[in-house]
């Protein structure tokens, strides 16, 4: 449960997003904790939250890192993860980034195309290296989560069909600079119900069948991530079900010997630890509604304008007022910029501080500076 230490707060120039260093650690321990088995490995999504100060807290416990750009494996080296534990992934990398991530000898490019897989071979003969790679393989699972965030269907711009699955097999292994070593696949994200991925180990087995009557050996299974987080009640469910999670796998995943299966989380790890802080500048009333109008816009958290997505908003200036319906709305010139409407909140004065909560994934990383705004600042607590 995240408490909010307001005397601290009051004179921090707003909006900026707060980290309760706690709970990430109580979160890193857990996931530590359930994910204890030789053969799982976990990697970070840094794509969720690249703050350097979480990330070296989550190197500290000893994670590795999926990274989806040059930029993403620069920080994580940056922040001390080793190369040899950073995957790799995304549809359009470019020559610049792949010559990054070979330069550093990264421990595995997740590829995405058999267009791609030629750039890379290219790339790595021409520095004399061997790319090791897994192939992102579409299983068609429906993760029945918000459209933007599912990745795993036919004909995605994400990944490898599954009839040209064998073809790239094939040509992966004819290329003299690149290494087959694993499988990847990823269904989406803020998944809740463990059903579909056990729908996802069930074509896994399927898969690992079919390749292994080939005579192909493959050492790596990449799941993804997609675990979600209780936007609605992150106090009641701090830290995800990891128990449930890495469960899952370990009784539907059928493995062959000395195989890895390797996991991808970026929301479940560090979603609940951070909030946006704003404060209000002005209440408005309206002819039916009243609005709380704060600092904090779309250019700072994107999610609601994004995907409609909600986040459970606090006064943490006055939590204990008479309760009163607002539309927390921001100045940003555009109708879309709202946080919620008919909030039931405590009463609400110019210069009270409110937390939005849940926002330590796919906050401050997607931060722009759309209408010449400045990007909001960060505040670790509890170093």
């Amino acid at each position: 449960m995240t408490r909010f230490p307001i005397n601290e707060l009051r004179d921090i120039a707003t909006p900026f997003y707060f980290y309760d260093l706690g709970l990430l650690d109580q979160t890193l321990a857990e996931v530590k904790r359930t994910s204890r088995d030789e053969r799982f490995r976990v990697h970070y999504a840094i794509k969720a939250n690249a703050n350097p100060g979480i990330l070296r807290r989550i190197q500290g416990a000893g994670l590795g890192v999926d990274a989806v750009s040059g930029g993403e494996i620069e920080a994580a080296l940056e922040a001390g993860f080793p190369a040899d534990k950073i995957v790799f992934a995304g549809v359009g990398k470019t020559d610049a980034d792949i010559i990054v991530a070979l330069q550093a000898e990264i421990g595995c490019f997740n590829v995405e195309s058999e267009a791609e897989l030629d750039v890379i071979d290219e790339i790595a003969s021409a520095m004399g290296k061997k790319a090791r790679v897994a192939l992102r393989v579409n299983p068609n699972i429906d993760p029945h989560t918000h459209e933007y965030i599912t990745t795993g269907l036919a004909e995605n711009k994400f990944g490898i069909n599954l009839p040209q699955l064998g073809g790239m097999i094939d040509r992966a292994l004819d290329l003299p600079s690149i290494e087959l070593i694993g499988l990847h696949f990823h269904i989406g994200s803020q998944i809740t119900d463990f059903e579909p991925f056990i729908m996802l180990c069930q074509e896994i087995n399927r898969i690992q069948t079919e390749i292994a009557a080939r005579g192909v050996k493959i050492s790596v299974i990449n799941v993804g991530g997609g675990l979600g987080i209780d936007y609605a009640d992150p106090d009641r469910h701090p830290i995800p079900d990891f128990e449930g999670y890495f469960k899952t796998f370990r009784n539907h995943l059928r493995l062959l010997p000395d195989q890895q299966v390797h996991f991808e989380l970026g929301r479940s790890i560090v979603g609940q630890c951070g909030s946006l802080i704003t404060r209000v500048i002005y209440v408005k009333e309206g002819t039916s509604k009243r609005f709380a109008i704060v600092d904090a816009g779309m250019t700072d958290l994107i999610r609601p304008a994004l995907y409609h997505a909600h986040h459970k908003i606090e006064n943490i200036s006055d939590p204990h007022g008479d309760l009163h319906h607002y539309d927390v709305v921001g100045p940003v010139c555009e109708s879309a910029d709202i946080f919620g409407t008919d909030e039931m909140l405590p009463s609400i004065r110019r210069g009270d501080l409110l937390a939005i909560r849940s926002a330590g994934a796919y906050g401050e990383v997607m931060a722009s500076q759309y209408n010449c705004r400045p990007l909001p600042s960060s505040y670790l607590h509890g170093k």
